[in-house]
């Protein structure tokens, strides 16, 4: 991931801001009928092979979160109410606060419907507080989409994200360059950004659990254990990410991952489980307008043998329920299996906007 930045750059500190809707697709259907309002409410489908796309900050006391069986949702809170998604909905909304993002900056990269970065550094308003742009604009959300956003401001992406975590909902946090290093030792391993479940796996073989753990690591140390990725790891230890806000940015494909703490042997937990890997993605298409004319599934057993089988259409696939199929009728060529299935896995690629064609690298959202 590139070389290790110079600590003693003389450019200008930059000002990032990490936006996060809160609840952002059970808000809405909270704001838009007043009889779900205070009530735990999960948006997705609540039939036996149901996952829960959003949970609403109610549902949540319960343990109810994205990605999770609707079985279980339900279990743990029998008064759930769920409501189907209404996506259409969810983007003009997206929409909407985009507009508001652009009066302070151009440089504004969604992650999808209901977050995104900005750089501020420079700032079409002149603004020199980031903290001040950050309180405006959710104000400015509030008033124009009745929704609360929270948000977190840093030097760099990761600890924006970071800090847009910190005081939800309806708030929002600094971290400074000064606090960075410090919080960066604290943080868990696995919360690190490009640290999917199976390099957390090895970073916990080889004694790595946290931040500071990681730190303590010589960057030949890691460079052989992780490669190329290596001196990114050693940089963000430090509280150090050079990665860029970019607007307009797409790539090649789009795609989710996870690993099971119990390995799968069914078709229909197999089904269930690739839903929240195959929304994660599209809501990444979403929020960029962008559609793909090819679907993978990635298929990793209890042996560690691994299969990928991929299917592509004509045109650009237009919707989610397209993209479900596909993968049902990929998967459904894989089972029964006599080997346990321990990750799964959905890219998306051949990525299309209207009237381009969209060539950059690849980018995992993983999970």
């Amino acid at each position: 991931m590139g070389a290790v930045p110079d600590q003693n750059d003389a450019r200008p500190i930059r000002k990032i801001i990490h936006v996060d809707m809160d609840a952002f697709y059970a808000s809405v259907e909270q704001r838009d009928n007043p009889e779900l309002r205070g009530k735990p409410v999960a948006v997705g489908h609540g039939q036996a092979r149901g996952v829960v796309a959003a949970a609403s900050y109610e549902a949540r006391k319960f343990g109810i979160h994205s990605a999770m069986a609707s079985v279980t949702a339900m279990r743990k809170c029998p008064d759930l109410i769920f409501v189907r998604p209404r996506f259409d909905v969810y983007k003009a909304v997206s929409l909407q606060i985009r507009e508001i993002f652009l009066e302070y900056t151009p440089l504004i990269e969604p992650l999808s419907l209901d977050e995104a970065y900005l750089d501020v550094t420079e700032n079409l308003k002149g603004m020199q507080v980031a903290t001040e742009i950050a309180q405006e604009i959710r104000a400015k959300i509030k008033q124009a989409t009745g929704l609360n956003a929270s948000a977190g401001i840093s030097y760099c992406k990761f600890l924006a994200k970071m800090a847009s975590d910190l005081n939800k909902p309806n708030g929002q946090a600094v971290i400074t360059p000064k606090n960075g290093p410090a919080f960066m030792e604290a943080l868990p391993i696995k919360k690190f950004h490009g640290v999917g479940p199976a390099t957390a796996e090895k970073m916990h073989r080889l004694g790595i659990k946290t931040g500071a753990d990681l730190k303590s690591k010589s960057l030949d140390f890691l460079v052989q254990h992780f490669g190329k990725s290596g001196p990114y790891f050693y940089g963000l230890s430090r509280g150090i990410d050079e990665r860029q806000v970019r607007p307009d940015r797409v790539r090649k494909s789009v795609g989710a991952e996870d690993t099971f703490s119990q390995d799968i042997h069914r078709l229909e937990a197999a089904e269930t489980e690739v839903v929240p890997l195959i929304n994660k993605a599209w809501r990444y298409c979403e929020a960029n307008d962008i559609r793909p004319r090819t679907v993978t599934v990635k298929i990793k057993y209890a042996d560690f043998r691994q299969v990928t089988r991929s299917r592509s259409t004509a045109t650009p696939i237009k919707s989610v329920e397209m993209i479900r199929e596909i993968c049902n009728t990929i998967l459904a060529g894989e089972f029964p299996s006599d080997k346990g299935v321990r990750l799964l896995g959905v890219t998306l690629s051949s990525l299309e906007r209207r009237n381009a064609t969209v060539t950059e690298q690849q980018f995992d959202l993983g999970l």
